[in-house]
């Protein structure tokens, strides 16, 4: 049996380390007061770089939440792969949230996109369009599309994508992050409904956040 654990995402170990080494630091030095700041910031870089283990539903016909946080918007709109409505649900990440991302659903990525832009709070409906973002649209076993976007916020500065066109995503599985408060948009196939509500919070690849239509099941 494989034991949980909750390790921490790459990105985060070069701050972690320099902190870390300011801490040890400014305490030979006998600098109290920046020894213990250098020594929170430690601290708040492990919590926020964390990665837990996550359970992922198994079952067909479902898609998982791309990240941590709370569902601030459900509604139909453009997406910015394909140009299609579609129904998106907007996930909304505070800097205590695990920012760590993964694919809702299995399946080959058949296009990555980035767009520069502003940093506004990735809260406000005008994110989506204004804000800098990277978009990643994901084929499913039964030709289906998927797309989520992720949107750097107030705070945000770097977008991490690893997912690159071509590559095969397992459902739950980590395809990047995004650095402090921001913000993830995922795009509904046609025949799947949101198993989510606006103010819920859900957690990234353990969360159901859609389901097909029974007659499409």
């Amino acid at each position: 049996m494989r034991e949980p654990r909750c390790g921490i995402t790459p990105e985060g170990w070069p701050l972690i380390g320099l902190l870390a080494l300011a801490a040890l630091v400014c305490a030979l030095l006998g600098w109290a007061a920046p020894a213990v700041a250098a020594l929170l910031l430690c601290w708040f870089s492990l919590h926020f770089f964390r990665d837990p283990e996550r359970v992922t539903p198994r079952a067909p016909g479902l898609a998982v939440s791309p990240a941590d946080g709370r569902v601030v918007r459900i509604e139909t709109r453009r997406d910015p792969m394909t140009g299609e409505k579609r129904v998106c649900i907007s996930i909304f990440m505070n800097v205590f949230s695990v920012h760590v991302n993964r694919s809702p659903a299995a399946g080959t990525v058949t296009g990555v996109r980035y767009w520069p832009g502003k940093f506004l709070n990735a809260a406000l409906d005008k994110a989506s369009s204004e804000n800098e973002r990277c978009a990643c649209r994901l084929r499913d076993a039964d030709g289906e599309d998927w797309v989520f976007v992720q949107i750097a916020g107030l705070i945000a500065r770097r977008i991490i994508c690893r997912a690159e066109e071509g590559d095969a995503l397992e459902r739950g599985q980590r395809f990047g992050m995004i650095r402090f408060g921001s913000r993830v948009d995922l795009y509904l196939p046609e025949g799947y409904l949101p198993a989510v509500c606006v103010g819920e919070k859900v957690f990234a690849g353990q969360s159901i956040i859609a389901q097909k239509r029974d007659d499409d099941a």
